[in-house]
C-alpha cells in the first residue's frame, strides 16, 4: 500500500505554500495542538477551499462545490435539520445503491459512523470546504424561512376577522394542512428555537401584529401577521399554554411543553390586555441554559476564586444583583449545581420553578393559596437544609426570614433588583431589615449584566476602534499601547450582528469589617461603593474592559450594557 503524502507536501506541490510558510504553520499547529490545515486557514496562508482540495487529494476523495442544482431534494429530507447543522453534512443524493454525502473533515470517523447507523445504508463520502457546507445549510437546509412567508400569503389579507367562537375545535385539534394558524404559529416557534431566541413577543398593533425573537438579549422583528389573523393567533397561543380563552379583561400565564430535535423545550407564556389587543410572550426555557457550569459564566480568575469561597461557607448570605435578564438565575443555579451533592440538602422557593433539577428539592410560589415566600421559607427551615434558594427578596418579611436563616446556619442564595452590588445593602435596610442584621447576615453581593460576545466565525481586528466610545470607558492613552481590538464582521452564522452568545460581566462585593461598620451606620452607596473599591472590588466597567482586551466583546458593548453611572465614576476616578 502506497504511503499517503502529508498535506504540507501537497500544498507544497501546488504551490500553496512555500517552505517557510509551512514551517510557520507546522510551529503554529505545535504551539496550538491544531492540524496542519486549521493553522494554514488560521495563519490565512492559503483559504479553505486550497486547503481542502489538499485533503481530497491526500484522502483520495472526490471534491466537491456545493450547488442546490447538485443536491437530491429527497436526500436532503433523509436526514433532520438538527443533525445536518450539528454534524456539517450534506447528503446528496444515490449512486450505485450509495448515498453520497457532503462531509468537512476526512478523519471524522464518528460522524460517518453516526450517519450509517441513522440512514441505514452505504455511504460515499466526498469533500468540501467547511465555509461553503456552512453557506449551503443556511441557504438551502433552512426552508422554515420559505415556508412561513408561504403561511404568510396563504392568508387572505383582505378576509373579514376570523369567528373564533365557531372555529375553536379545530384551532385545538385541527390538522396543520386544514388550519394554516395552527402551521404558522409551529413554524413561528420552530424558527425562534432554532435561532436561540429567548423571548417570542407577539405584539398587536394598529394595523398588524408584530412578531419578534429576543436573541442574545436584543429583539429582533419578524414577519409581521395579518391583523384579520389577530384574535385566531391569541386564541392558539391561549389553547396551547392552557388559559382561558374567553378570558380577554385581566393578564393570564400558562406553560407550553413541545420536543425538538429530541430534546423537551418549556415554553412560559404571559397573555397581557393592551390598548390593540392581548400582547402574548413566550419565555423559551431550555434546560441546557442553565447547566453552563461556573466555568463558563465569564469569571476572571480572581473573582472565581472569591465566588467559589463564599459558596462554600457553611452559613450567610449571598446576593446575585441585576436587571431581569441579566442572568442571575444562571449564577446561581451554577452555584447549586456545584454544591448539590449526596451530603447536601437544598431547597428552594422560586415564583414560578422554571428548571427542574435533580437532586433539589424545589418549591412553587402560590400566592392563589396564600403560598408566598414567606410561609415557604418558614416551613423550609423545619425540613433541616444545608443550603437554601430564595428566588427574589421583595419585601421586609422575605428579607426578615432569609436573614434569620442565614444567621441560624443555613447558607442562603437569592437575587435583588437593584443597579449595582452596593445598593443591595441601602436597599435592604429601605425595606426595614435592620442594619445590624443585614450587616452580620450578607457574605458576599454580586452585581452583573450580560454582554455579547464576538462571533468565532467571523471574528476579525478593529483596526480603528471609536475613540469616543473608548474614552467613555475610561480607557488611559497608556492602556491602548499594542493593544488590538475586535469586532465581528456578520456572517451567516451570527444573523449577521456580529455577535453569537452572551457572557457575564461581575463587580464581586465581599463584606469585611470597615463595610459592616459602613451598612451599620446606615452609609450612603457612595461610600459603600468607594470601601468596597479600595478593598478590592472591580466595577462592571472594569470587567468588560478586561474583557474587550482580551478580544470576548467589544467597547460599543460593555457601553450599552454597563450602567452610565459606573462609567461616569471610572472616569472620573481616573481623571
Amino acid at each position: 500500500m502506497a504511503k499517503r503524502k502529508k498535506l504540507g507536501e501537497i500544498l507544497l506541490e501546488a504551490g500553496a505554500l512555500n517552505a517557510n510558510a509551512l514551517a510557520d504553520a507546522l510551529q503554529y499547529a505545535q504551539e496550538h495542538s491544531k492540524r496542519i490545515g486549521e493553522a494554514v486557514v488560521e495563519l490565512e496562508l492559503a483559504d479553505e477551499d486550497v486547503v481542502t482540495q489538499a485533503l481530497a487529494t491526500q484522502f483520495g476523495m472526490e471534491f466537491v462545490e456545493l450547488d442546490s442544482q447538485l443536491v437530491d431534494q429527497e436526500a436532503l429530507a433523509l436526514l433532520s435539520e438538527e443533525i445536518i447543522r450539528r454534524h456539517n453534512v450534506v447528503p446528496m443524493g444515490k449512486e450505485g445503491g450509495r448515498l453520497k454525502v457532503v462531509i468537512t473533515d476526512p478523519l471524522d470517523l464518528e460522524t460517518m459512523d453516526v450517519l450509517r447507523f441513522r440512514l441505514n445504508t452505504e455511504l460515499t463520502p466526498v469533500l468540501a470546504p467547511p465555509n461553503k457546507v456552512r453557506d449551503f445549510i443556511e441557504k438551502f437546509v433552512n426552508p422554515m424561512t420559505d415556508e412561513m412567508s408561504k403561511t404568510m400569503a396563504s392568508i387572505d389579507h383582505d378576509a373579514p376577522e376570523m369567528e373564533i367562537e365557531g372555529n375553536v375545535k379545530g384551532l385545538v385539534d385541527g390538522d396543520e394542512a386544514d388550519a394554516p394558524i395552527i402551521r404558522l404559529i409551529n413554524l413561528v416557534i420552530g424558527e425562534a428555537v432554532r435561532s436561540r431566541a429567548s423571548d417570542i413577543h407577539v405584539e398587536p398593533m394598529a394595523d398588524r401584529v408584530r412578531v419578534r425573537y429576543r436573541i442574545d438579549g436584543v429583539c429582533h422583528v419578524r414577519d409581521d401577521v395579518p391583523k384579520n389573523m389577530q384574535s385566531a393567533v391569541t386564541t392558539r397561543f391561549k389553547i396551547m399554554s392552557g388559559m382561558d380563552i374567553a378570558e380577554r379583561r385581566i393578564p393570564q400565564d400558562g406553560r407550553i411543553k413541545m420536543k425538538f430535535a429530541g430534546d423537551q423545550i418549556d415554553f412560559r407564556v404571559s397573555a397581557c390586555p393592551a390598548y390593540h389587543g392581548e400582547s402574548i410572550v413566550l419565555r423559551i426555557l431550555r434546560p441546557e441554559s442553565v447547566r453552563v457550569g461556573i466555568a463558563a459564566l465569564g469569571f476572571e480568575e480572581d473573582d472565581n476564586a472569591v465566588f467559589q469561597k463564599i459558596i462554600k461557607r457553611p452559613n450567610g448570605i449571598f446576593l446575585v444583583t441585576g436587571p431581569t435578564g441579566s442572568g442571575k438565575t444562571t449564577t446561581l443555579y451554577a452555584a447549586l449545581q456545584e454544591l448539590n451533592r449526596p451530603d447536601k440538602k437544598i431547597i428552594t422557593a422560586e415564583d414560578p420553578v422554571e428548571y427542574n433539577f435533580t437532586g433539589m428539592n424545589q418549591c412553587q410560589v402560590r400566592e392563589e393559596i396564600d403560598l408566598g415566600f414567606p410561609r415557604i421559607l418558614r416551613s423550609m427551615l423545619r425540613q433541616a437544609p444545608n443550603i437554601i434558594l430564595v428566588g427574589e427578596i421583595r419585601d421586609r418579611e422575605v428579607g426578615d426570614v432569609a436573614i434569620q436563616a442565614a444567621l441560624t446556619g443555613h447558607l442562603v442564595f437569592s437575587t435583588l433588583h437593584t443597579n449595582d452590588a452596593p445598593s443591595a445593602v441601602t436597599r435592604l435596610i429601605d425595606m426595614g431589615i435592620k442594619p445590624f442584621l443585614v450587616a452580620s447576615a450578607i457574605q458576599a453581593i454580586m452585581g452583573q449584566r450580560l454582554v455579547r460576545v464576538i462571533c468565532q466565525d467571523c471574528k476579525i481586528e478593529d483596526p480603528h476602534p471609536d475613540k469616543k466610545t473608548l474614552r467613555t470607558l475610561g480607557f488611559k492613552v497608556a492602556e491602548l499601547e499594542g493593544k488590538m481590538f475586535w469586532k465581528g464582521a456578520g456572517c451567516s452564522r451570527c444573523g449577521g450582528s456580529g455577535y453569537r452568545g452572551r457572557q457575564g460581566i461581575f463587580e464581586m462585593l465581599q463584606m469585611n469589617n470597615e463595610l459592616r461598620e459602613l451598612a451599620f451606620n446606615r452609609a450612603p452607596t457612595t461610600e459603600l461603593r468607594k470601601a468596597a473599591k479600595a478593598s478590592g472590588m472591580r466595577g462592571l466597567v472594569e470587567d468588560g474592559k478586561l474583557k474587550i482586551l482580551r478580544g470576548i466583546t467589544t467597547p460599543e458593548e460593555v457601553v450599552r450594557i454597563a450602567q452610565a453611572e459606573g462609567i461616569v465614576a471610572v472616569a472620573e476616578d481616573e481623571a
